[in-house]
């Protein structure tokens, strides 16, 4: 008898049988849990993301249109902010619409020609946690 070999016993009906029991390959078995990676792997979060600002006419000042894959990413739901060149900084009710493009946020150009912010400037968009000022530069010091 090998050592990952066992006898057992049995009775049956008066009559003794021999089973061989075989171990079971440790190996095996931990091959089917899957790594600790896999149970815990989670998606990268970001809270901010430098996407290119565009005029749109159609929009109101204190509205802003974006992509539904960016404002899940950047978990924007209501309010957005956006800051240009690290001195301006705005905030707008985010319009989420599936024909804005992805690494882009459409804003009214009036409101930029203001501040002196170009049209295709890059821009960081981030969910707005403050409070509420639709429109306005905030002003960052």
């Amino acid at each position: 008898m090998s050592a990952d070999e066992k006898n057992e016993r049995v009775e049956n009906n008066g009559e003794q049988e021999e089973i061989k029991l075989e171990k079971p390959d440790v190996s095996k078995l931990l091959a089917a849990i899957p790594p600790a990676s896999v149970l815990k792997a989670r998606q990268k979060k970001y809270s901010e993301k430098r996407v290119r600002l565009r005029y749109d006419d159609t929009l109101d000042r204190e509205h802003a249109r974006i992509n539904p894959n960016l404002a899940k990413e950047l978990d924007i739901s209501e309010l957005l902010e956006i800051t240009v060149a690290g001195r301006h900084r705005f905030v707008f009710r985010a319009i989420i619409d599936e024909n804005a493009e992805y690494n882009v946020v459409y804003v009214n150009p009036e409101l930029m020609e203001e501040h002196g912010i170009a049209d295709n400037s890059i821009c960081t968009v981030r969910a707005y946690r403050g409070r509420e000022r639709l429109g306005v530069n905030l002003g960052v010091r």
